[in-house]
């Protein structure tokens, strides 16, 4: 039987650490953790992005967080708390839960993402578009 994404995101998040938006300010606006934008860069654009995150496109994420890829980004760090977010929390569900195979302890996602984020009327920088 194969499986929907749907399916592999709710998989993901029984193994992974979820932060409400609450959460995941007080830890990011505490200088705590690292926030990394999963979104694509038309995304962002259109949208706006959470002021000091580091954006990531989901399909290089693998290689700049693995610590062996030739393509590995310093911020990256196996040893920081690393908050991941795309725009509704499903590509930062899988995402967590790959760099936790890559061995990353300290890595969680923020539930609902950049929407949540929004609708909370937390501070948000505006888009190119």
């Amino acid at each position: 039987m194969t499986k929907t994404a749907a399916d592999m995101v709710a998989e993901a998040k029984t193994h992974i650490e979820s932060l409400t938006v609450e959460q995941a300010a007080r830890e990011i606006e505490g200088g705590k953790a690292l926030l990394v934008d999963l979104r694509e860069p038309d995304e962002r654009d259109a949208n706006g992005s959470i002021r000091g995150a580091v954006t990531a496109p989901r399909g290089m994420l693998e290689f700049w967080a693995d610590p062996s890829s030739k393509y590995h980004r310093d911020e990256f760090d196996p040893q920081k708390r690393i908050i991941l977010h795309c725009a509704s929390g499903g590509r930062s569900a899988l995402a967590a839960a790959m760099m936790k195979d890559l061995g990353y302890t300290k890595v969680a996602h923020m539930d609902g993402g950049f929407t949540a984020w929004k609708a909370s009327g937390k501070p948000v920088e505006a888009g190119r578009s």
